[in-house]
């Protein structure tokens, strides 16, 4: 058995929707594990729109004004086989 992790949504009539179709086979039955965050849990994908908005903002204005590190820069110390 093979598990395959993706994100969905419990429609008004209690359906999954999947963000994005699975890439196997057609017409084949599946189980399902449905994992839901309980209310005092963070959800990873859930990081607040200001926060990713201000990280955006931050990287624009770092690249705009120069500071940026070369790929090579960022290579150094990797010992990659």
């Amino acid at each position: 058995m093979k598990a395959i992790e993706t994100t969905a949504t419990i429609d008004e009539k209690g359906h999954l929707q999947l963000d994005s179709p699975l890439e196997i086979g057609k017409d084949q039955r599946v189980r399902v594990i449905v994992l839901v965050a309980e209310n005092d849990e963070n959800d990873p994908d859930d990081t607040p729109k200001e926060v990713v908005f201000e990280g955006l903002r931050q990287g624009l204005k770092e690249a705009l004004s120069g500071q940026t590190i070369s790929l090579s820069q960022l290579w150094e110390g990797i010992d990659a086989e």
